[in-house]
């Protein structure tokens, strides 16, 4: 390479892609930890190698890309074999018939299943290719990390939900562009579409007990995952500055994260509020005027005079226009100086993240437009969307964990509405 001619972006890849698996062996080394493996029983990676698994992902990715015709990764993107396959293998329980540790053969799974032998082999070894099973010799199968976890019942619910309730709703997405242009209303979206309703899912999922144990079991998969720990929360607001205090988690469902900040905070006294259906019971050891729950609705008129008001991923399941309506209806209990401390993700800017991260949120995003006629926001739409409903919220605060899905945001109330 001549003097003044810059470094090849392939190069420059190549180069990010060792130095930073170097530094993730470094960091595996050190703790004694196996290397990332596909084996069934391989354990998670741990959190400390974020950094470079980050790097990694991000340089694989672009370089992957960039030694492809443009038309390939299109055609990767829009193809519906990968979900076709998936559905099958958790529509049949397929990989709830592969012993944990052994194998099994084709012709097992087809007699347990509606499936020829012919479609369990073309099935099981499209999964191979996205590393879903391994096939040790010809017509047996193992499981592979991932396919062990489709083994779960819950995992199986979570992937359905993906592929039969988000899938449909994606596909009529720019349908329900086209018929409702700037709609923001939750019965006016791809799902409705794909639905053939008038109802949003709230009430579609709602009339259906086993579409709502569905989509129960993905919840609990969803918000199970590292990022989604309650001690992001619990660490990273200072809840014993707050001294004696009553806090009002809206929409707080079985009151998870109440629970795990009374058993930190014995100061502070808790009200769960969700609809009836939603409610949980607390545990013994936290007594009942400590934690109360309410039947409650996030649009009636909050009831409640409160030191603080949590909200925790409520807010992006709906637009702009519920979430306002959400706001507004607390005004009526709020004082002056009580805070509203929201956990939700924050959207990066476009380019500010690395590409595997912003491509995650991305794609939810995409999903709540779809289903839920909702989105995900940047800091400054959050700021855009409180001084919408009313200019006494003005916020304080904003932490974003290094590893949490969701940062805390803190907005004080600090004048009566005009």
């Amino acid at each position: 390479m001549g003097a003044g001619q810059s470094t090849p972006r392939i190069v420059e890849l190549a180069a990010s892609i060792s130095e930073n698996v170097a530094k993730i062996q470094e960091i595996l080394d050190a703790q004694g930890a196996p290397m990332p493996s596909f084996d069934e029983d391989s354990p998670p990676l741990p959190k400390e190698i974020a950094g470079p698994q980050h790097a990694v992902l991000d340089a694989t990715a672009e370089l992957q890309d960039l030694l492809q015709d443009p038309m390939n990764f299109i055609h990767r993107s829009s193809r519906s074999d990968k979900p076709a396959c998936i559905n099958t293998i958790v529509r049949f329980d397929i990989a709830a018939l592969v012993p944990c540790g052994g194998r099994t053969s084709f012709q097992d799974i087809s007699r347990q299943t509606p499936l020829t032998e012919q479609m369990v082999g073309r099935i099981v070894r499209h999964a191979a290719t996205m590393r879903i099973f391994k096939e040790p010799e010809p017509g047996q199968v193992m499981h592979t990390k991932a396919s062990k976890l489709l083994a779960n019942h819950d995992f199986r619910d979570w992937a359905r939900t993906g592929i039969e309730e988000m899938g449909p709703a994606g596909g009529r997405l720019a349908d329900a562009l086209e018929r409702w242009p700037g709609s923001q209303h939750p019965n006016q979206t791809g799902f409705s579409l794909a639905n053939d309703t008038n109802d949003s899912i709230y009430e579609v999922v709602g009339k259906d007990p086993s579409r709502a144990a569905r989509f129960g079991s993905a919840m609990k998969v969803m918000t199970a995952r590292p990022e989604f720990d309650l001690a992001y929360g619990v660490n990273n607001y200072d809840w014993g500055a707050l001294g004696k205090a009553l806090v009002v988690d809206v929409g707080g469902s079985k009151g998870h994260f109440a629970i795990a900040l009374a058993r930190r905070y014995e100061n502070l006294r808790f009200i769960v509020q969700d609809m009836a259906h939603m409610l949980g019971d607390g545990p013994e050891e936290i007594s009942a005027d400590r934690l109360e729950f309410m039947a409650h609705s996030l649009f009636d008129p909050q009831s409640v005079q409160a030191d603080v008001f949590i909200f925790r991923w409520v807010f992006h399941n709906w637009s702009d226009e519920y979430c306002v309506r959400i706001l507004k209806a607390q005004l009526p209990s709020m004082k002056p100086g009580a805070r509203l401390i929201l956990l939700e993700a924050i959207l990066p800017e476009s380019g500010t993240v690395g590409y595997w991260k912003e491509s995650e949120l991305r794609s939810l995003d995409l999903e709540m437009a779809s289903t839920f006629n909702a989105r995900e926001r940047t800091l400054s739409d959050w700021k855009a969307l409180f001084a919408l409903a009313d200019p006494g919220f003005v916020l304080r605060s904003v932490v974003e964990p290094e590893g949490s899905a969701m940062a805390v945001l803190e907005f004080f109330w600090e004048r009566s509405s005009a």
